[in-house]
């Protein structure tokens, strides 16, 4: 982009932050945040020119505005999930519902496959994984796999497992996106010969009640996490007007707050496994209550709240 062009494109946004003083936290982030994208561009494609240092200048002084109130740092981390988690969220839907519908049609593909070859099942859980849960379902325990271990090592187990697929599944957005793709494939395939086999036992409705206790949370993590493999690819295979070097750039940092972002998440999922799924005999109005109380929240959070945040700042932005 000529320098002139983009001059003419952001003038007026750069005289409002100049202008237009603020004390809210959050707008001056915003700000701090946008000036130094442009910062950054400027210096990329204009390193000597009076542009460059002009926005220097302007982020600067958006910088001394931000770190001079002490207070306001300590609530850097509420920040971090209160605003700007959702909002990537918001900023990169169309990459998790792709990343959602991927990981669907690979379940579905998991479960034909599951009916229609009585072999599919022992293929992909193993024949050790079978032959147990076929002991335990004679002992009238079908799930008794979650009482096997003690809670706190189930806990490190699962959650240190967890995370490293999550993240491999977001780095793995390097190669062009191939890899999230692959994961997501691979754990939907997985899931839907799982649950499928349980079906098959006239276990289903308990397997829902039990396994999905934790496994909202988990399903829905890797989800995101496949998403935010995606973004990464995203700034590769389409810089637009960008070079493809600053693009990645900036979708590899967007990327990598999704997927440090959603390790919470995960910790939970695993928590619920270690701790909460091995009691099977629980009421039933509790277990729906656990997994209701999940999906509404994964729901609200990733794709209601999102939506309200944004809306609220364009308003905000048009006020002014």
């Amino acid at each position: 982009m000529r320098e002139a062009l983009f001059v003419k494109q952001n003038s007026d946004k750069w005289k409002s932050y100049e202008v237009l003083q603020t004390n809210n936290p959050d707008e001056l982030a915003h700000r701090f945040i946008d000036i130094t994208n442009d910062l950054a561009y400027a210096k990329t494609f204009y390193p000597k020119s009076q542009t460059t240092n002009y926005l220097n200048g302007i982020a600067s002084v958006l910088h001394q505005a931000i770190y001079k109130n002490k207070k306001e740092e300590k609530g850097r981390f509420a920040r971090y999930w209160k605003y700007e988690l959702p909002l990537l969220f918001y900023q990169y839907r169309k990459q998790i519902v792709y990343s959602f519908i991927f990981f669907i049609i690979a379940a579905s593909i998991g479960a034909l496959s599951a009916k229609y070859d009585d072999r599919f099942v022992r293929l992909i859980m193993g024949d050790s994984y079978v032959n147990m849960t076929n002991e335990n379902i004679a002992k009238g325990d079908p799930f008794g796999v979650y009482k096997k271990t003690g809670e706190f090592q189930m806990f490190f187990q699962i959650a240190a497992n967890n995370v490293w697929v999550s993240l491999l599944m977001f780095v793995s957005g390097i190669l062009l996106a191939i890899g999230p793709v692959f994961f997501l494939l691979r754990n939907g395939i997985m899931l839907g010969a799982f649950e499928y086999y349980f079906f098959s036992k006239g276990l289903g409705t308990q397997s829902i009640l039990v396994i999905w206790i934790h496994g909202t949370l988990e399903i829905l993590a890797i989800i995101i996490a496949g998403g935010a493999g995606l973004v990464l690819g995203h700034g590769l295979l389409f810089p637009k007007t960008h070079t493809r070097l600053f693009a990645f750039k900036n979708s590899a940092k967007d990327a990598t707050k999704i997927a440090l972002g959603i390790i919470p998440i995960i910790l939970l999922a695993a928590f619920f496994e270690s701790f909460i799924t091995r009691h099977t005999e629980m009421p039933i109005w509790l277990s729906i209550s656990i997994l209701a109380g999940s999906l509404i929240f994964m729901v609200w959070y990733v794709i209601i709240y999102p939506i309200q945040l944004y809306k609220r700042n364009q308003t905000s932005y048009d006020e002014r």
